[in-house]
């Protein structure tokens, strides 16, 4: 493909991080693919992987980028953003791969020179592992990409473009809407899966030998990174408190139909809450182009709906 942009430069090679330099560089997205990071061993794993052309500083790894996509933690985006600030071209594009938006959309647009535009994304793509030896150059295939609004149309459509070309189907949301849905989709099943994994504490000497798949699918997600949930966690807390205490009304409701041996009862809850799950994964907004609708309702690049996958 012809290349989207000339020089990209990835902040951050982790997980993420090292997945974008790598679907860039497959995809031939950018003439050229520059990194940072701060560990001397994911430095030369992507350059022994020709995932980036070249490594340095987050100031020289953004000198005379197009593009800079940002792969740290979000509690980190803003000092990182103040470190590379001066480096950047006047006309620059920068974007994220964060977890929370508005705190984002809020904050990093005003660390910015003049004429560099701030568009936020997130790639609804990952696993409970951590570091770039679990990247992948296709991590982002037929996955979902949040796009923000941030009424730069012209620096949206590129970011959109950048992750379609690396095989996302991106939506566009309002940075607040996004963080109440993904409260909702993603951060409260890790809540959950935490809690559990907590709960097992008290659980009977032996219970570890008669666990099935189902277990496994549920607890997989407590196996993420302490330091990066306690970080999202903590960003999107005020959206979480909706989805945390529905789930909670929720379970005391079937508590009291087990409590109260109404087996009828149970199996409505049930099937009540399957009808719900039914519902959710259904619903998809209609595909849109970018100057229309509200952007909480845009699609582009509509693929056949996949689950998002981890956080």
């Amino acid at each position: 493909m012809k290349p989207l942009f000339g020089r990209i430069a990835v902040i951050g090679l982790g997980l993420l991080g090292g997945s974008v330099a790598a679907a860039a560089h497959r995809c031939g997205v950018a003439t050229r693919v520059a990194g940072a990071s701060r560990s001397n061993e994911a430095r030369d794993f992507a350059l022994g992987r020709g995932w980036v052309d070249e490594v340095g500083s987050a100031a020289e790894a953004a000198s005379g980028a197009d593009l800079v996509v940002l792969a740290t933690p979000v509690y980190a985006m803003a000092d990182v953003l103040r470190e590379l600030a001066p480096a950047l071209r006047s006309d620059a594009i920068v974007t994220d791969v964060g977890s929370v938006k508005a705190q984002l959309a809020e904050t990093l647009p005003g660390l910015l020179p003049a004429g560099v535009c701030y568009v936020g994304s997130h790639p609804m793509a990952g696993s409970h592992e951590r570091g770039i030896e679990y990247a992948r150059e296709d991590l982002f295939a037929d996955s979902t990409c949040v796009v923000t609004d941030t009424g730069q149309p012209e620096a949206q459509q590129r970011v959109c473009a950048f992750w379609q070309a690396l095989g996302a189907r991106v939506v566009m949301r309002d940075p607040a809407a996004h963080d109440d849905q993904v409260a909702w989709t993603s951060h409260t099943p890790h809540v959950l899966a935490f809690g559990f994994a907590a709960a097992l504490a008290r659980a009977p000497e032996g219970s570890g030998e008669l666990t099935g798949g189902g277990f496994r699918d549920f607890t997989r997600i407590a196996e993420s990174d302490p330091e990066l949930w306690s970080d999202i966690l903590t960003a999107n807390r005020k959206a979480l408190g909706a989805p945390l205490a529905a789930v909670g009304e929720a379970l005391r409701e079937l508590g009291q139909a087990i409590e109260a041996n109404d087996p009828e009862g149970v199996e409505r809850w049930i099937s009540t809450a399957r009808d719900a799950l039914t519902l959710a994964m259904r619903s998809e907004p209609a595909a849109t182009s970018m100057d229309e609708g509200h952007p909480s309702n845009q699609t582009t690049n509509p693929r056949p709906k996949t689950d998002p996958r981890s956080g």
